[in-house]
């Protein structure tokens, strides 16, 4: 492995996605260095989910390669990524609203720690799984709405929860889909400051279109348009990018301060 590819998380190499004969991925190169928080923005249809769908394996590719890590993960089923340390947040919140909230993470960490399902185990005796569930709410902000049922979480505590069960597995990469969507400006504020702490030391991936939290919490920022980067760059070069203003951030800007205003 070259100095480069160990610095590199994750690598896509000209990746396409068509369905039946429309091109939707266009031949995206994209590096994502190791240990960074890397923002893919770009307006409605760019293909922004299509390409987290790509690489976690929920969409096949049509052509092109995926690795994480330096190995090839083009063509691997989500739960083999999974194993390999890639995890990733939707769009809709993802719990057992049912379940308590520590019972939601105790179940992402056994999976994790290879309990798998049984009936010969006493959940409440594995140590293991519950000390690392005890510690993932202390660390998202819920350790006193652990006995509350998932379901009776506010939407932001939710989301909360769900970024918990993300890196209940310890994976190193992190991707989350429009983690703010929906929130109050407080309710964003302290998201951002959520997010920032839980993927210290992790590589963190993710669509948003909250300009404000993508320049806030971004190190580098890639701008997809039409299933193609047109730019990958730091948020200061990205904002005075004249291609990108012109294809996107001038209009999303605007939109942002017509939302702000009513």
């Amino acid at each position: 492995m070259t100095a480069a590819a160990a610095m590199t998380s994750l690598a896509l190499d000209d990746v396409r996605k068509n369905f039946g004969n429309t091109p939707i991925i266009r031949g995206v190169t994209l590096d994502v260095r190791r240990g960074e928080r890397h923002a893919i923005i770009g307006p409605n249809g760019a293909g922004k989910s299509t390409l987290f769908h790509l690489i976690s394996g929920r969409f096949p590719v049509s052509s092109g390669r995926i690795a994480l890590n330096g190995e090839d993960i083009t063509g691997l089923k989500p739960y083999q990524i999974n194993r390999r340390g890639l995890s990733r947040s939707f769009q809709v919140t993802n719990i057992f609203p049912r379940m308590t909230v520590f019972e939601n993470l105790r179940c992402a960490v056994m999976w994790h720690l290879g309990y798998r399902y049984s009936f010969w185990h006493n959940v409440r005796k594995l140590k293991d799984a519950n000390e690392r569930a005890d510690a993932i709410l202390r660390e998202i902000g819920l350790a006193e709405r652990r006995l509350m049922p998932a379901g009776l979480l506010t939407y932001a505590e939710q989301r909360a929860l769900e970024i918990g069960i993300t890196i209940a597995g310890g994976a190193e990469v992190v991707m989350l889909d429009e983690p703010t969507a929906g929130m109050s400006r407080s309710e964003t504020a302290h998201f951002v400051d959520l997010i920032r702490k839980v993927t210290e030391g992790r590589t963190l991936i993710m669509v948003e279109h909250d300009m404000g939290v993508v320049f806030d919490l971004a190190d580098r920022i890639s701008v997809l348009v039409y299933g193609e980067v047109i730019a990958t760059d730091r948020p200061a070069a990205i904002r005075t990018n004249k291609a990108v203003q012109e294809a996107y951030l001038g209009q999303a800007m605007e939109d942002e301060h017509a939302e702000a205003g009513h």
